[in-house]
């Protein structure tokens, strides 16, 4: 297709060249026409004049005969029907009404040689005069609209071909390369169409796409089988527990196992679990007060707005997880979630805690995954997930997450919208 495209755009210029000279020889005749027409008026209104004087003491085939004009002697001289015709005989009739009182009447004559009929004031009998007019210009045309055609279909043809073959493929390529790394999904690769640099550069972006979706498949191998083969001596190791007697000591290994399944919870989370989700419509106020209900009511404020949207439950229910548990673990209750409404099917959670929260400086750090700050995310079963899991599916959904900071504490902005149903 692409070594068709030189010759399609060739073929679109002759096309357009030719249309452009169609239209300007069209032009050009209708100017000549009516320049024809301003000079031909005088000649004939003195011709009408010096007939009209002739005929009070001549006959018209006398006067024919003398003075050479071509006249014909009747009421109905014979009409031609060419559109052509019509419109200079309606010209030629504006040119005369300007120098002559009556208007005399013009029509377009039917002959061999193109021309019009205009009527004489005879004292007997109707008298026309037959005035020829040039024949229409049609070939060869002007060489100055010839070159001006073939420059504007040159033109056009390039413009054509800057347009489908460079600017549609580049701003696809721009859209695809906009939704690389918004989501888990990576991006799908695009069809290489366009010139050749244009094909080139898609083609490089496809090989990018197809490294980046093994670099996730192994990744999210990596992790799962991580967390796949932890899981099961860890419930031998607690069933083991499970049959010795209670002590301080079983109590520290149990609290060592709930940090070791946390974070086993947290890499298969992070490995992709569960990115297949389909939305459901729920109301987020309702949904929000039974995922917090667990909590002891003294450590946690409900500020929820009633609203509904289109959301993967399950995926949220982790983001927010995480970030209440990160409240409860570094921050200071009473927590507060506060759910409110935005534009375009939107909305945005907000968890606090009293606590100093995470410098502004270390915030991007701290979205990222495995990364442990010394003063917001170390402790028992954090593995530096919990921010960069919640992070993702704001992403998802539209959205992002943001730090916040007032006078009474610090907080988690997790905003998105409603996703469309299946």
């Amino acid at each position: 297709m692409a070594n068709h495209a030189p010759v399609k755009y060739a073929l679109a210029g002759a096309g357009l060249s030719a249309l452009c000279l169609a239209v300007l020889q069209t032009l050009l005749a209708q100017r000549l026409e009516r320049a024809q027409i301003s000079q031909m008026g005088p000649e004939v209104a003195f011709n009408l004049r010096l007939g009209e004087l002739a005929l009070d003491r001549l006959p018209p085939q006398a006067l024919s005969r003398l003075s050479g004009l071509p006249l014909r002697v009747g009421a109905s001289p014979p009409v031609s029907d060419d559109g052509r015709l019509s419109r200079q005989a309606q010209q030629l009739q504006q040119e005369l009404c300007r120098r002559l009182k009556p208007c005399p009447p013009v029509l377009p004559a039917a002959a061999a040689t193109p021309g019009l009929w205009v009527e004489l004031l005879s004292p007997l009998e109707p008298v026309w005069l037959f005035t020829p007019v040039g024949p229409p210009q049609r070939w060869p045309p002007d060489p100055l609209l010839l070159g001006v055609s073939l420059l504007a279909g040159s033109i056009s043809a390039s413009l054509l071909f800057l347009w489908w073959e460079v600017q549609v493929p580049l701003q696809r390529l721009e859209q695809a390369l906009g939704s690389v790394g918004r989501s888990a999904n990576v991006a799908p690769a695009l069809p290489e169409e366009g010139a050749d640099v244009v094909r080139s550069l898609t083609g490089r972006f496809n090989a990018m796409v197809d490294r980046l979706a093994a670099n996730e498949r192994d990744r999210a191998t990596m992790l799962a089988g991580i967390a796949h083969d932890l899981k099961s001596p860890l419930t031998r190791l607690r069933l083991r527990l499970g049959l010795g007697a209670a002590g301080p000591d079983q109590r520290q290994a149990e609290a060592d196992l709930d940090a070791l399944e946390r974070i086993t919870s947290q890499f298969l989370l992070f490995a992709g679990g569960g990115d297949g989700e389909a939305p459901v419509r729920l109301p987020l106020d309702q949904w929000l007060a039974e995922l917090t209900g667990p909590i002891a009511a003294d450590q946690i404020q409900l500020d929820l707005t009633p609203m509904e949207a289109s959301v993967q439950p399950v995926a949220l229910a982790r983001a927010v997880g995480n970030l209440i548990d990160n409240a409860l673990s570094h921050g200071s209750s009473p927590l507060r979630l506060v759910l409110r409404a935005e534009p375009a099917e939107g909305f945005r959670i907000e968890v606090w805690d009293q606590g100093p929260g995470i410098d502004p400086k270390q915030w991007p750090q701290a979205l990222m995954p495995f990364q442990r700050l010394d003063r917001a995310r170390g402790g028992s079963g954090h593995c530096g997930l919990g921010l960069a899991i919640a992070a993702r599916v704001a992403a998802s959904h539209g959205g992002g997450l943001e730090p916040l900071r007032s006078d009474q504490g610090f907080g988690v902005l997790l905003r998105g919208r409603s996703l469309p149903m299946a």
